[in-house]
């Protein structure tokens, strides 16, 4: 019974984990791309985090030849007209640190009083021919005026989740995984996912059919699926 190779498009340690431990319970075999040679760098030009994250998924999933998992996430601030949104990571530079992109952000809401924001975050799990599935989700909370927490990477510290009384950066990822907008997502995912599988597999058959193989993939056996 071999477990479903599923490639993670992320050098984020943080992020893999947050997903690894969301599918935890199935017969999957998580990489992500710490796992693999270089690889070239996909450019993040897409006006939404649906074409950012299905472009990462797909074509990590082409050269690796394998399904590959991919999001795109973001803090939208609505007094910032949805900024930084789809440049969240690199807002403040390309190589900017989470530390200088927290930065920027509380210098840009210096003395401003509307503090909502929300993250936002579209999952794209891709096959190398190009077909995909997407799940969506978003986590409404409050921008802080300073960082709280040593927890979580990005804007957790700053991310004030009202529900909770905590910031991201103040949770467990336990915690964290049952409210944010990646674990909700991943919850629409890991709920679907036993069709998921069966679409994995149907994919595969096809594709090995367009390359000439004639052969049938099984990538699981039945009994193993929950």
């Amino acid at each position: 019974m071999k477990p479903i190779m599923l490639v993670v498009a992320t050098r984020n340690r943080g992020k893999s984990q947050e997903i690894r431990d969301i599918l935890k319970d199935f017969p999957i075999e998580l990489r992500d791309l710490n796992d693999f040679g270089p690889i070239p760098e996909v450019t993040e030009d897409g006006e939404t985090f649906d074409e950012n994250a299905y472009k990462k998924a797909s074509f990590t999933a082409k050269v690796l030849g394998l399904p590959t998992l991919a999001d795109d996430s973001g803090l939208e601030v609505r007094a910032l007209n949805g900024a930084p949104g789809v440049h969240s990571a690199r807002y403040a530079g390309p190589e900017a640190s989470d530390q200088e992109n927290n930065e920027k952000l509380l210098a840009a809401l210096k003395g401003v009083s509307d503090r909502k924001g929300r993250f936002c975050c579209v999952i794209s799990l891709a096959m190398p021919s190009g077909p995909a599935l997407t799940y969506e989700a978003t986590c409404e909370g409050e921008i802080l005026e300073a960082p709280r927490g040593e927890k979580g990477f990005g804007y957790d510290p700053l991310f004030f989740y009202p529900p909770a009384g905590k910031t991201f950066g103040e949770m467990s990822l336990q915690e964290k995984s049952k409210v944010s907008h990646r674990g909700k997502a991943l919850s629409d995912l890991k709920r679907e996912f036993k069709s998921v599988i069966k679409w994995l597999e149907i994919r595969y058959q096809e594709e090995m059919r367009m390359r000439g193989l004639g052969e049938e993939i099984c990538l699981h056996d039945d009994k193993s699926t929950p």
